[in-house]
C-alpha cells in the first residue's frame, strides 16, 4: 500500500525534540525522507539516526540557527544536493519568552520576533525559491491559538504568531499560481509535552500557590473536549496539509484546540 507521503522530501526546523520530533518521524512513516534542521545538532542528529533504523526512509541532520538566512539557505540547499527537491518546508522552530508588557526587555521580546517570525519568512523564502520552479510543494507553519487570540502577558509570542498567520496568507497568494501552498497548523496547549511537564506545571503552580495537578486540571477545564493536544492531533493535520488531499486549501490556519478556538 502506498503511503500518503511516498517518496517526499521535508525540511523540518526545530526537529531535534518534543512536537519537531514527533513531526519528523510522522512524515519519515508516511513515507518521506526527512532532513532534520536545528542549533541543537547533536539532538538532530539522533533522530535522523532513529528515523533510519526504524523506517525504510532516509533522513540527515543539519545544524540551523533559524535566524542566520546563510544556515536556512545551506538547509534547503541539502534537500537539492541529496534528493534533488524539496516538496515539504515545515517551520516548526520557536521560542516562548511571558513578561508583563511594561517590563518587557526590548532584546527579548525581538528575539521572539527574530526566531518566531522572521524564521519563518527565511525558511519560506528559500523553499519558495525551489518550489516555484519545481511548480509544486507545501510550506506548513506550526502556529499556536496564540495567533487567534491575544495571550496574558505574552505579547511578543502572540504578535509573532499572529504575524505568522498574515505571512501564511501573504506567501499564499504569492505561490498559488505555481502549485505551492502555504498553511497554518495552531495547536492547543500540548499539557503531556515536555515543555509543560518539565517547566510549566511547576512555574504555575509556584506562581499560583496551586499544585501541579491543579494547574493542569485547569488547563483541561478551558478546553469543550476536556483533553490536552497531543503530537499526534498535530501530526495528523500536518499529514494532510502536507499531501495532496488538501491540494485546494492554501492560505489557511487550522486550529487544533479541541474546540478551545473556533474562528
Amino acid at each position: 500500500m502506498t503511503r500518503i507521503l511516498e517518496d517526499k522530501i521535508a525540511l523540518v526546523s526545530g526537529g531535534a525534540q518534543g512536537l519537531g520530533e514527533a513531526i519528523c518521524h510522522r512524515l519519515a512513516a508516511e513515507g518521506a525522507h526527512v532532513i532534520v534542521a536545528d542549533l541543537n545538532i547533536e539532538g538532530a542528529q539522533q533522530v535522523a539516526v532513529d528515523i533510519v533504523a526504524n523506517t525504510d526512509r532516509r533522513s540527515m541532520a543539519v545544524k540551523v540557527n533559524i535566524t542566520h538566512e546563510a544556515d536556512v539557505e545551506a538547509a534547503v540547499q541539502l534537500a537539492l544536493d541529496e534528493f534533488g527537491r524539496l516538496d515539504i518546508a515545515v517551520s516548526n522552530a520557536g521560542i516562548l519568552i511571558a513578561e508583563a508588557v511594561d517590563e518587557f526587555p526590548a532584546e527579548k521580546w525581538r528575539a521572539v520576533i527574530d526566531v518566531n517570525l522572521i524564521g519563518y519568512f527565511l525558511l519560506s523564502k528559500h523553499a519558495a525559491k525551489v518550489m516555484k520552479e519545481q511548480r509544486s510543494g507545501a510550506i506548513i507553519q506550526i502556529n499556536s491559538k496564540s495567533g487567534k487570540k491575544g495571550s496574558f502577558k505574552n505579547s511578543a509570542y502572540a504578535a509573532s504568531k499572529f504575524g505568522g498567520i498574515g505571512l501564511t496568507q501573504s506567501i499564499a497568494l504569492e505561490l498559488a499560481e505555481y502549485g505551492v501552498r502555504a498553511n497554518a497548523i495552531c495547536p492547543g496547549n500540548l499539557l503531556d509535552s515536555p515543555l509543560w511537564v518539565n517547566s510549566l506545571y511547576s512555574q504555575y503552580a509556584k506562581k499560583w500557590g496551586i499544585t501541579e495537578e491543579e494547574v493542569r486540571q485547569r488547563y483541561v477545564d478551558q478546553v469543550p473536549m476536556k483533553r490536552g493536544c497531543t503530537y499526534d492531533d498535530v501530526t495528523n493535520a500536518l499529514v494532510f496539509l502536507a499531501s495532496d488531499q488538501s491540494s485546494y486549501m492554501t492560505g489557511q490556519a487550522i486550529n487544533v484546540t479541541g474546540g478551545q478556538q473556533m474562528d
